[in-house]
């Protein structure tokens, strides 16, 4: 029976013709685990997955494996997307019993979820193996089956656990984590660990503003020096912008080729920051073409961003991206070939598989002479061509409510970064700045009236949908926080009160069905789906953490309204992950960032002008901002935008209002006086 074939998934859709007999996560197949007396069988990946495509191919389209796991199991096939909520639980088993985690995830489970053995990828002949002994083991062995499961829920629950040790996120703990990343750091290569080696834009968002608070030049340097690295590497897409997920290698060459949407968004606000406070070329450059990939490749026109490219094309990981000389000169004949295989970096032996390279950026070609810049343009255009003829990889088209947040949230402070600097970068760029500004700009606004009218359904926010529809799973504390905080982005940037409204909704829901007692908050409501162990992760990983994302929408939405509620709960909800952040840096890098904003103030600005597009206060409002401040411009008294409630232009000429930590400056109406006053002087 085809269980999938409905699916807004479509990890799950890939599986929907399986000879396997897959249910989709619901209770009606643990219903039928237990009238049947048999395990369960809980498969969680994702649709860009290189190793859930392998295992795939191996097990679950072969009729033999798939009988075995029909006769003896009900399999249950979860995209990890889809249901965070369940990916965390079961992750947290597996790296329980075997010291690590990963996808494709494989966790057999009792009729009642509890999970007894878990494991990731295994290839076929392991798995056929595995299926015969569980069965075994659960015809003959059951009680020792059942006690195993006891001791993995028990160890779930105490790696879920809230009400540990509290502390103040201040000063001194930030500025220590700092410290830590720093000896962490790779001084040759960037970045922080080895082979595989993931982006760490979350630390970099921290290290900035770190950087911001304290002049620490050695913050600043290792983000400068991770950021061209990544940039110039494999990591890169150096002919249509953009990041894959991770790279296998520790110096940036290789990569797993899948584009992840999350990834990309706290790219570019990594890249936008860089930018806009050193006005680094590669930094503007980078962050321009980040921003027009997510909306040429990921937006979907009417609806949000989409979630991913896949790793693989055809089978092939790699496929659509690879080069070898001879392609290079037959793309772009004998001359142009050299210059682009040097550029490049593509050699006879290659850097890949098969004699092909990955493209890797060899020159410093932002700061070269514009003949060098207008060749290596038309360079990047014509293999762009070329390879758009390639088979190309498939794309995720499930909108995620967090991702889309991220997403929005980086445009947002891209448009308000570009506004400033756009016309000073190369002049031959600055048709291409305003072309990839107003393109990212509609995309983002899609986005955000997609999130708004079709996400959430009776004031609850909805985590998936996909062409038009929406999913059934509900929306997870991530979702809540990153959509939060992205409409509160997108009021600022807009002036439009309906955007903050929708914010406080989310988080007045939050606070009250996410709120855990220690002050901190569990990653699923108290309505939500019972699970084995509810969780409560307070890490930041691939994205920010639950309660890193609300944090930080609580601190915008506090200082954006006034209301000292909202700021009190992302102070207490701090405190819960301040003795993390103490000791594992690397894991924390979006609450420090957030911690960094508590510490500003955050500064409130608001500019009274009948020019809220362009007015100079504005633009260095933008560009001197402290870490977190929230800077809003238009008429005064606008509907909706408490900040500039009561606050009348200036003799006539528009003003600047300055605040901090809920005490105001007096109203300037000079340039140089609001820099002053973001300077702290």
């Amino acid at each position: 029976m085809n269980r999938l074939a409905d699916a807004t998934s479509p990890y799950l859709l890939q599986h929907a013709d399986n000879p396997v007999d897959w249910w989709p996560w619901c209770d009606e197949a643990f219903a039928e685990a237990k009238r049947r007396d048999v395990p369960v069988i809980v498969s969680v990946g994702y649709s860009a997955c290189h190793w859930c495509h392998v295992m795939a191919h191996e097990s679950f389209e072969d009729a033999q494996v798939g009988a075995l796991m029909n006769d003896n199991f009900v399999s249950i096939k979860v995209d990890r997307e889809e249901r965070p909520d369940v990916d965390a639980v079961y992750m947290t088993a597996t790296q329980a019993m075997t010291g690590q985690g990963g996808w494709p995830m494989t966790v057999f489970a009792t009729p009642d979820g509890t999970p007894f053995f878990c494991g990731t990828y295994f290839p076929r002949a392991n798995f056929v193996r595995l299926l015969e002994s569980v069965t075994t083991a659960w015809r003959e062995q059951r009680e020792a089956v059942l006690q195993q499961g006891a001791a993995v829920v028990q160890a779930i629950g105490g790696a879920q656990a809230v009400g540990g040790p509290t502390a103040p996120l201040d000063a001194a703990v930030l500025d220590a984590a700092a410290e830590q990343l720093a000896r962490e750091y790779d001084e040759t290569n960037g970045g922080f660990g080895g082979a595989p080696k993931f982006p760490p834009h979350m630390n970099l968002l921290f290290l900035l503003r770190h950087h911001q608070r304290t002049g620490s030049a050695r913050s600043l340097e290792i983000v400068r020096h991770t950021a061209e690295a990544m940039a110039r590497g494999g990591l890169h897409d150096q002919l249509a912008g953009g990041f894959a997920r991770y790279s296998v290698d520790g110096h940036w060459t290789v990569p797993h080729f899948e584009k992840m949407l999350y990834d990309n968004a706290l790219l570019l606000r990594t890249y936008t920051q860089l930018w806009r406070l050193t006005g680094d070329s590669l930094a503007r450059r980078v962050a321009r073409d980040t921003a027009r990939f997510l909306a040429d490749e990921l937006h979907r026109p009417g609806e949000g961003f989409a979630s991913a490219l896949d790793a693989d094309t055809d089978g092939v990981e790699g496929l659509t991206y690879v080069w070898t000389p001879a392609q290079l000169v037959e793309a772009l004949g004998e001359d142009d070939g050299r210059f682009a295989a040097d550029l490049f970096e593509v050699t006879a032996e290659g850097t890949f598989e098969h004699g092909a390279s990955v493209l890797r950026l060899a020159r410093d070609v932002d700061d070269a002479d514009p003949q060098v810049r207008a060749r290596w343009r038309d360079v990047v255009g014509r293999l762009l061509a070329v390879r758009d003829n390639r088979p190309q990889p498939a794309r995720d088209d499930k909108v995620v409510a967090a991702w889309n947040g991220l997403a929005i949230t980086a445009i947002v402070e891209f448009q308000q970064v570009a506004a400033g600097y756009a016309q000073e970068g190369p002049a031959e760029d600055a048709n291409l700045m305003e072309g990839v500004t107003i393109v990212a700009d509609g995309a983002m606004r899609d986005a955000a009236e997609h999130l708004a009218r079709v996400h959430l359904v009776d004031g609850r926010l909805r985590r998936t949908s996909r062409d038009g529809r929406v999913g059934e799973s509900a929306g997870v504390l991530e979702d809540y926080g990153c959509v939060a905080e992205a409409f509160c982005a997108l009021h600022q940037l807009t002036g439009e009160g309906r955007w903050l409204a929708l914010a406080g909704q989310l988080l007045d829901v939050a606070l009250e069905r996410f709120a855990a007692p220690d002050g901190g908050f569990y990653d699923t409501a108290d309505d939500a789906e019972q699970l084995v162990a509810r969780p409560a992760d307070p890490t930041d990983n691939a994205t920010p953490s639950g309660r890193s994302a609300i944090v930080a929408a609580l601190v915008a939405y506090a200082a954006l309204t006034g209301e000292t509620r909202y700021r009190e709960a992302a102070e207490a909800a701090l405190s819960t992950v301040a003795p993390i952040v103490g000791r594992h840096a690397r894991f924390t890098g979006y609450a420090a960032t957030v911690g960094e904003a508590l510490l500003s103030g955050p500064y409130e600005v608001a500019v009274v002008t009948d020019d809220p597009a362009g007015d100079p206060l504005l633009v260095a409002a933008h560009r001197h901002a402290p870490p977190g401040a929230v800077i809003v411009a238009g008429p005064s008294d606008a509907p909706g935008v408490p900040l500039l409630a009561d606050r009348p232009m200036i003799d006539g000429r528009p003003a600047a209002y300055v605040c901090r930590g809920f005490v105001c400056d007096r109203p300037v109406t000079e340039v140089a006086d609001l820099i002053a006053q973001l300077a702290g002087r």
